[in-house]
């Protein structure tokens, strides 16, 4: 014993290899960890994929907005200090800013999205865009027509590509070519890396800065989404309107000696007897909706990256430019959707459970081999196709169907008085009640199963009634069999979406019917994004109060 104790005293104790037994403990364990990690990894990776990543995905399309600031870039910082309760447009320089913005995003196509993402909140805007995108390089079309007839140079590929380029020597602005490559890549999704075969002039970009803007994102555009090459195209007309603009503004055209320096003198001359390009009446011009201060609001209130129009838009409210709004009345339907989805699963639930639990309580009390048998019957709705089965109960349902006949025949109903049972909340209740019922059976048969009859029966033979003994001995006992069915069936009420469609009509529908139409038709994914996020989030808060009034730990599945 002395000797044991003089040992550990004297240093650590070792293991059979010497190595110290604490570091050999903890190596084992690591490696016991990572084997662990190894076996569940296929599966985490799963659920990451399938299921975190695209409620990330959705929470993040709930408040994503960058299309506007992307798209709009120069018109969105010019708006900054427009007053839209001043009752009066933007300034000209807004306009002007505009002209830019749309040339680069009609060439991209990508003006009718952003008219798609602000029609959700200005209905008009779509087709305001468009036609402004088919229109948009008119603007100024006298100017650069007098620019061309005064040297044909202008006309020439090969004179623009020296005269930006700034010639052999110059030394290249590459942060105006970086900034517009991200500028191009946030309207075409694409990444601009190596070589363009372009580079403008750090000189001319001095002496003409939306000349050489406008040329380098025509360069970038040319070389990634044409990929032709820069120098045998002619620029767009953005490009010279830019040009006039630079000049008219009063470019120091007369000390710069680079290529093109006669030309830009002479062009000068020219443009100081033209008068200035109206931005603005040539988009009123256009069309007149760009005259409309609340087409102006929404474009100024929706720049933000980042917004919560689509939440307030879930609740039927609206993001104004003094904060959020109460929408008009009739556009009030999405509360109403919620209030009617919550409602009628929480009804089809408790059908369920109705009609479940006698079903799961004779399955139960009869002997194994009649209750497999009868099992089978209620699994057989699994092996039927779900729209069979919602088209089987539309046919049965409806004015002139099987119900309705059958009641005629029997006199309880007259034949001009049929029963309007599709189409509406009835129709939808009694659909789903089929449909889902089976997931509340089983999990209150596989709790039921396991009560020992001996419960009962000592019950009775204590005195207790038939009644009693159910009620104070085996109801409580088959409690957890009723929690896991009523989350199970409730959570799958509450996202359904196709027997709503086909037997609900107007007023049967879901919230999941509106998500649906938002994915699929209008294409509002982030206002069908804003609607799963708050089901979501109805379904957790319902999920917590389940939690802590029954306990999640009673629930069982048998």
């Amino acid at each position: 014993m002395s000797d044991t104790t003089e040992t550990t005293e004297s240093g650590p104790v070792l293991s059979a290899d010497g190595t110290p037994l604490k570091r050999s403990l903890r190596r084992a364990l690591r490696a016991q960890k990572m084997r662990a990690l190894a076996l569940i990894a296929p599966l985490l990776i799963f659920v990451l994929v399938t299921f975190i990543a695209p409620i990330a995905d959705m929470l993040f399309r709930s408040v994503e907005n960058q299309i506007v600031s992307n798209t709009l870039p120069r018109t969105v910082v010019a708006l900054q200090d427009w007053d839209a309760d001043s009752g009066e447009l933007p300034s000209p320089e807004v306009y002007e800013a505009l002209y830019d913005d749309m040339f680069l995003a009609a060439e991209a196509k990508e003006h009718t999205r952003l008219g798609t993402r602000l029609n959700y909140e200005q209905t008009g805007i779509s087709s305001l865009f468009r036609s402004t995108g088919r229109g948009v390089d008119d603007i100024g079309e006298d100017h650069v027509d007098a620019l061309e007839d005064l040297d044909e140079a202008w006309e020439d590929e090969a004179f623009w590509y020296t005269l930006m380029t700034g010639g052999e020597g110059a030394e290249p602005n590459t942060a105006l070519l970086e900034e517009q490559r991200r500028r191009l890549a946030d309207l075409t999704s694409d990444s601009f890396a190596g070589e363009i075969g372009f580079v403008p002039g750090q000189a001319i970009s001095e002496l003409l800065p939306q000349t050489a803007r406008a040329y380098t994102a025509f360069a970038l555009f040319t070389v990634i989404a044409d990929e032709d090459v820069v120098a045998e195209e002619e620029p767009w007309e953005a490009v010279k309107v830019a040009l006039i603009q630079d000049l008219k503004a009063g470019a120091d055209v007369a000390g710069y000696d680079g290529p093109g320096a006669a030309e830009l003198v002479a062009a000068q001359q020219m443009v100081a007897d033209l008068p200035p390009i109206d931005f603005k009446a040539a988009f009123l011009a256009e069309d007149e909706d760009w005259g409309a201060i609340e087409n102006w609001k929404t474009i100024q209130v929706y720049s933000p990256e980042f917004t919560s129009g689509y939440f307030l838009n879930a609740v039927d409210m609206q993001k104004g430019p003094d904060g959020p709004e109460a929408r008009p009345e009739n556009q009030q339907i999405y509360i109403m959707l919620f209030q009617r989805t919550l409602f009628m699963s929480l009804v089809i639930m408790g059908s369920c459970i109705l009609l479940g639990y006698p079903i799961a309580y004779l399955l139960s009390n009869l002997p194994v081999r009649t209750a497999n048998l009868l099992m089978i019957l209620v699994l057989l709705p699994f092996w039927t196709s779900l729209l069979v089965r919602t088209s089987a109960w539309k046919v049965m349902l409806q004015q002139q169907g099987v119900i309705n006949d059958t009641l005629v025949w029997l006199g309880i109903v007259d034949d001009a008085s049929r029963l309007v049972m599709i189409n509406n909340q009835f129709g939808t209740i009694v659909a789903m009640t089929h449909i889902l019922l089976p997931f509340m059976i089983l999990p209150m048969y596989s709790v039921m199963s396991t009560i020992p009859p001996s419960y009962v029966r000592a019950a009775r033979s204590l005195g207790a009634t038939n009644w009693t003994a159910f009620w104070r001995v085996y109801f409580p006992q088959s409690v957890p069999g009723i929690g896991a069915g009523s989350i199970l069936v409730f959570i799958l009420a509450i996202g359904y979406y196709i027997t709503p469609e086909i037997v609900g009509g107007t007023t049967g529908t879901f919230i999941s019917n509106r998500i649906a139409y938002h994915i699929s038709s209008s294409l509002n994914w982030g206002l069908a994004a804003a609607l799963g996020s708050i089901l979501l989030a109805a379904v957790l808060i319902l999920y917590w109060a389940y939690d802590k009034i029954v306990g999640i730990d009673n629930v069982k599945l048998g």
